[in-house]
């Protein structure tokens, strides 16, 4: 995900509202389902006020539940802003919401901030010569050397997503090590909750391509230099276990 994105992001936060409704918490009175949406109609009080949401749940609710708010839809003429909430517990993330917003007949999706984000990627390593090398990337405007990733598309399982991102912007081919995920949980910015799942892959060539609209540079450097020009800590952690992955892997085989 590139420094522009998440600032793109931040301003939709902050234009819809996301500061102060991302995450709160709501008791919701369930009206009726949205036939072929996936959704509800409910509302919640505020004063004496009926305040409208749409409810997007895995089972079948109860008249009252007990929800958060997962994410703020604007329509596209700005006319609308609809509250999407879900029962405490469930998370749902910006593909499958978008899914269920677009069968809404009477409600055009223009904007959308989540609570939850979530991106699939790895740690990048070919090697040569007995020697293990690890791809570093700096995203387009970033500041940081990390791993190339990106967020799930609708219909993606995590290990799809990962391979997908490495493509698009390294050019790599690569074969990923079943044995081997790491996740990652922060928050970037305001209440936004974000996970990175990191896979280990394999890259069939060190031959990189790098995708100019995503990536303004990459290296090829040892673990421990990675270990040197990453400064996240969860990055740190991830390039430590999956060294020590590696170690015992060139051992059994």
């Amino acid at each position: 995900m590139t420094a522009a994105y998440q600032g793109e992001q931040y301003r939709n936060n902050n234009y819809l509202g996301g500061g102060s409704m991302l995450g709160k918490k709501l008791d919701v009175k369930v009206v009726s389902a949205i036939p072929y949406a996936g959704l509800y109609n409910a509302y919640y009080m505020m004063g004496n006020h009926r305040k409208n949401v749409y409810l997007l749940s895995k089972d079948k609710p109860c008249d009252y539940v007990r929800c958060t708010v997962i994410a703020i839809a604007q329509s596209r003429n700005a006319v609308q802003t609809k509250l999407i909430v879900a029962p405490e517990g469930q998370v749902y993330y910006e593909p499958l919401i978008k899914k269920r917003l677009k069968r809404l007949r009477n409600f055009r999706l223009g904007r959308l901030s989540c609570l939850y984000e979530k991106s699939c990627g790895a740690i990048v390593f070919y090697r040569a010569d007995d020697e293990d090398k690890v791809l570093l990337v700096k995203n387009k405007n970033g500041r940081y050397w990390s791993f190339p990733k990106g967020h799930v598309e609708l219909g993606e399982n995590e290990k799809q997503t990962a391979i997908r991102e490495i493509k698009e912007e390294t050019d790599l081919d690569v074969k990923l090590h079943p044995g081997f995920r790491e996740t990652s949980d922060y928050c970037p910015f305001g209440k936004v909750r974000k996970r990175v799942v990191f896979f280990l892959a394999e890259a069939l060539s060190d031959d990189v391509h790098i995708q100019e609209s995503e990536i303004d540079y990459f290296i090829w450097v040892s673990f421990a230099q990675a270990k040197e020009m990453c400064c996240y800590e969860n990055d740190l952690r991830v390039i430590d276990k999956a060294e020590r992955y590696l170690g015992g892997y060139t051992t059994k085989h």
